[in-house]
């Protein structure tokens, strides 16, 4: 990912905004609560925003569906190791 920039405009979140992150890694002080909810977001944000995401990339970008699924196959079985 790249570093942020202070000089670029705001940036956008990807699948977690910077507290979820923050939340689901472990660092700050967020309670058991706080995770859970993040968990939750981000589960919502995979089973009902992004399949929609897909499929308007699949009919009018299919490059950068591909560029997509690139960066999220890439780390496939790399736990295996």
């Amino acid at each position: 990912m790249p570093p942020n920039n202070p000089g670029q405009m705001g940036r956008y979140r990807a699948l977690m905004t910077d507290t979820d992150r923050e939340y689901i890694s472990g660092e700050g002080d967020a309670t058991e609560h706080q995770r859970q909810q993040s968990v939750t977001r981000v589960r919502s944000r995979i089973q009902d925003e992004i399949p929609q995401d897909i499929e308007i990339l699949r009919e009018h970008r299919p490059d950068l569906l591909e560029e997509l699924r690139e960066v999220v196959c890439e780390g496939e079985g790399d736990d295996d190791e």
